[in-house]
């Protein structure tokens, strides 16, 4: 890895903990001002990077991540695009799985970093993990190798490793190590070096124009599925009106009651045009259509295989690839395919 010295970095501020302090009257945390967090961070000088910021204003918990806030970022980072070695954005950790498996989707000809990270603790607070966080998130955004940025997905930093975004999920609230990518390994490990696991980082065949697709569909829904699942209140969210997909988290391998109402009103719904994808409630693992007599009938039915999609990827991509304006088959064609890395053929 070369040391990229002269790096240009900006940073995107879009809230969350690490940008938090504590109010000393009410004890409740709030947003601070970004160049109040930035001064808790003195170390970054040392880097060396020139680096720049940009703010939303007001910040936003994660919380109330939406659809329309991916697609500002992604047009912040396409309007930046070639000022930039690479991009870290700041944001809440409760949706940061969410807002990298939309992100890694809307970007078409990426190669530099998106790199996300957040923290556990408060900036300001004596054992907050967000200096090591910002620092070592700021150091892989504008790491290249040969020229060539070395880690161009969109990644989530966290503790010390590095996730490709679409493969994380939100394991923990409250220890350090928030993320886990249990179907895919670490594509870097922060020790007393970076180390990067190359053969696993996805690098762009064709380098192009970056282009932007942040067309999305929010008539979706996701439906776990549990011992005593009341018939009626699952029929009545298979017949909402405009529903046009349904993540179902299953069990195990893929596998769900073989009730006839049950099958029967999937069967309704997958005839009436609801597109429905499969995916386990198991952290690891996949869901293996077949595999079990219980999800043969799913199979039967139309219902899309997610493999071992996080629900977070599986969700996005659902969405995403609705506003595509493509046919019902198309739309499943893609969903059973890697679009960015997010599911294992």
């Amino acid at each position: 890895m070369e040391t990229n010295e002269k790096a240009a970095i900006l940073i995107i501020y879009t809230g969350g903990t690490i940008g938090m302090r504590e109010d000393p009257v009410t004890k409740t945390l709030a947003p601070m001002k970004f160049g109040m967090l930035l001064d808790e961070i003195p170390e970054l000088n040392k880097l060396g990077y020139a680096i720049s910021s940009i703010t939303f204003n007001p910040p936003i918990d994660s919380s109330n991540m939406t659809p329309s806030i991916w697609a500002q970022l992604a047009r912040t980072i396409q309007k930046n695009y070639t000022k930039y070695d690479g991009f870290v954005i700041l944001h809440g950790t409760d949706t940061m799985a969410y807002t990298a498996s939309a992100l890694s989707y809307m970007f078409e000809n990426l190669d530099k970093p998106v790199i996300m990270t957040g923290s556990q603790l408060p900036i300001g607070v004596l054992r907050t993990d967000g200096k090591e966080n910002l620092i070592t998130a700021v150091q892989i955004a504008a790491a290249k190798k040969d020229g060539n940025s070395v880690v161009p997905e969109v990644c989530i930093y966290f503790d010390s490793q590095l996730f490709r975004g679409n493969r994380t999920t939100k394991k923990d609230s409250a220890q350090f190590s928030a993320f886990a990518s249990h179907n895919y390994p670490a594509l870097a490990k922060a020790g007393v070096d970076i180390v990067f696991n190359y053969e696993k980082i996805n690098y762009p065949k064709n380098k192009g124009v970056l282009k932007i697709n942040t067309s999305v569909d929010d008539r979706v829904m996701i439906l776990k599925i549990f011992p005593g699942l009341n018939r009626r209140y699952f029929e009545s969210i298979l017949q909402l009106p405009g529903l046009k997909g349904i993540v179902l988290e299953s069990y195990g391998s893929g596998n769900m009651p073989t009730y006839n109402w049950m099958i029967n009103a999937i069967k309704k719904a997958a005839k009436n045009g609801i597109i429905l994808m499969n995916v386990s409630q198991c952290p690891g693992g996949k869901v293996v259509m077949g595999h079990y007599e219980t999800s043969i009938e799913l199979q039967k039915a139309g219902v899309i295989s997610g493999g071992d999609s996080t629900v977070e990827a599986a969700i996005t991509k659902l969405m995403f690839l609705l506003g595509q304006n493509l046919t019902p088959e198309e739309t499943k064609y893609y969903l059973r395919n890697n679009l960015k890395g997010e599911i294992e053929i």
